[in-house]
């Protein structure tokens, strides 16, 4: 695929328990599951639609010793040169440039507030290849990823930050009373998240949305699954509602979509 610099490309959960979390997201998101054969490496892909969408691993295998969380990856057009621009505007690369094969250059890195994500420099897939990075984000689409949300001490110098290295542009600018101001950003010329102060957040973070046909019984699954739901339904601008959650192992994730399942 062509490289989309500054586009959400990848979802990769780090969690305490990898077949409880394989268990459940296959509940909530219908995710079929399945182990790509990665020697030495316990990983697990979820596929919707035929599309590749998400990771998970063993907390173990990430840097840092982190509790149960997401991570998000962005494209970028050359990994190195990245890590390098990260370090110097006061950020932190906490995984060096590393290659995948089949999937491309990667590294784990941190913004100069500390939210921690993913950059990937995704290697051209030949007409053999079963994996279909890019795919993982599609907002018409369940089960994929659909919105990226950032929580930080100062949401400014952090659009400054992504807007230098993803090339990202500010869109519609929502005030949201006590909790300030929620910054819509874009890509391609279509919005893909927000950024806004820490709220509820302990430390600096980027949470994913993943998209799903019905909120109100994606959050019984939620909750009949062990999960718990912290917000939601809510409905937000558009009309779409949104849920967020945690997930039985403590990651933090939210959903969105139509308030009941469409037909």
């Amino acid at each position: 695929m062509a490289n989309e610099h500054g586009k959400p490309v990848w979802y990769e959960l780090g969690t305490s328990d990898l077949q409880g979390a394989q268990d459940f997201y296959g509940k909530i998101l219908g995710w079929q599951m399945f182990d790509p054969g990665m020697e030495g490496f316990d990983y697990r892909l979820a596929q919707s639609d035929g599309d590749n969408v998400a990771g998970m691993m063993a907390l173990g295998a990430q840097e840092g010793a982190p509790p149960p969380n997401w991570c998000t990856y962005f494209a970028v057009d050359d990994c190195d040169k990245s890590a390098a621009d990260i370090r110097a505007a006061g950020g932190n690369v906490l995984k060096e440039p590393a290659y995948v094969p089949r999937t491309g250059h990667f590294a784990i890195v941190a913004d100069p507030q500390g939210a921690v994500f993913g950059i990937l420099q995704p290697e051209a897939m030949d007409e053999n290849c079963e994996t279909s990075e890019g795919s993982a984000f599609d907002q018409q689409k369940a089960a994929h990823g659909n919105w990226h949300e950032l929580m930080t001490t100062d949401p400014e110098a952090g659009f400054d930050f992504y807007s230098r290295l993803l090339g990202w542009r500010k869109s519609q600018a929502m005030d949201m009373g006590e909790m300030g101001t929620y910054q819509l950003f874009s890509h391609g010329g279509a919005d893909i998240g927000g950024m806004m102060g820490l709220g509820n957040s302990p430390v600096p973070a980027w949470m994913p949305y993943f998209g799903v046909n019905g909120i109100h019984p994606a959050i019984a699954r939620i909750k009949d699954g062990g999960g718990t739901v912290h917000h939601g339904p809510a409905e937000v601008p558009g009309g779409a509602f949104i849920a967020i959650a945690q997930d039985p192992q403590g990651a933090w994730f939210a959903l969105v979509g139509p308030k009941e399942r469409a037909a």
